[in-house]
C-alpha cells in the first residue's frame, strides 16, 4: 500500500511540475516558473523516497539526500514569492 501512495505522490508532483512549466511557457508569468521548479525538486524528493523505502529499504539510507532535495526544491519557490512581484 505504501508503494502505491509513494508512486502516486511522485506522479502527482511530476504532473504538477509539467503543468506549471507549461503554463509559464504559455503565459510568461514568472511565479509559475518558480513553482514549476519547486515541483521538479519535489518530484526528485519523491523518487528518492521510493528508492529509499521500496527499492533499497535496508541497504541504503537516503534520508539526508531526501532532506537536501526538499530544501533545494523549496528555495526557488521561496525566491519567487519574496523577490517576484
Amino acid at each position: 500500500m505504501a508503494a502505491i501512495i509513494y508512486a502516486l505522490c511522485a506522479i502527482t508532483s511530476m504532473l504538477c511540475s509539467w503543468l506549471l512549466l507549461r503554463g509559464y511557457r504559455r503565459n510568461g508569468y514568472r511565479l509559475l516558473f518558480w513553482s514549476g521548479l519547486c515541483f521538479v525538486g519535489l518530484s526528485v524528493n519523491n523518487i528518492l523516497l521510493i528508492l529509499d523505502r521500496i527499492v533499497f529499504p535496508t541497504s541504503v539510507d537516503l534520508l539526508t539526500w531526501r532532506l537536501v532535495a526538499a530544501l533545494i526544491a523549496l528555495l526557488p519557490l521561496l525566491y519567487g514569492l519574496i523577490w517576484e512581484e
